[in-house]
């Protein structure tokens, strides 16, 4: 798979069977469709699922951020707020198939879904998330 932002082959990282695609030069990860809630339902925290659906039905974010082009069909992805603090931008395949983290959003992320009580925080899933992708650098 080819990098969305800088062109770059991705590797691929293995967590419980899930695949993540991750790239060794901007340190972006892709999760195909259904990835990130399977990583945390493995760890009970299911409730990450209808806080990622959340997002992704919300209207795209006016940003001067770079739009991306999703890695599986190369359309333009759009750009959604995960609605916290601080603000994370994603990019989102409206095809489906997956979602793009620039190099240290999944961290962000996992460190907002760590501090919600209802994703049960310090779970393995967060704590891997954090961890390997701060180290990545």
């Amino acid at each position: 798979m080819i990098c969305p932002v800088c062109r770059a082959d991705m590797v691929v990282v293995e967590y419980h069977n899930i695949e993540l695609d991750m790239c060794p030069g901007c340190r972006g990860v892709w999760f195909d469709s259904g990835e990130l809630q399977l990583m945390f339902k493995l760890h009970n925290s299911e409730d990450i699922g209808v806080f990622i659906e959340k997002m992704v039905n919300k209207p795209d974010i006016a940003t001067t951020e770079k739009k991306r082009k999703c890695p599986i069909c190369g359309k333009t992805m759009s750009k959604k707020d995960t609605g916290e603090t601080p603000q994370l931008l994603i990019d989102v395949c409206g095809r489906g198939h997956g979602l793009w983290f620039d190099g240290g959003e999944v961290v962000q992320l996992a460190s907002q879904v760590g501090k919600k009580s209802k994703f049960n925080t310090g779970n393995e899933a967060v704590k891997f998330l954090e961890e390997f992708f701060s180290q990545s650098k």
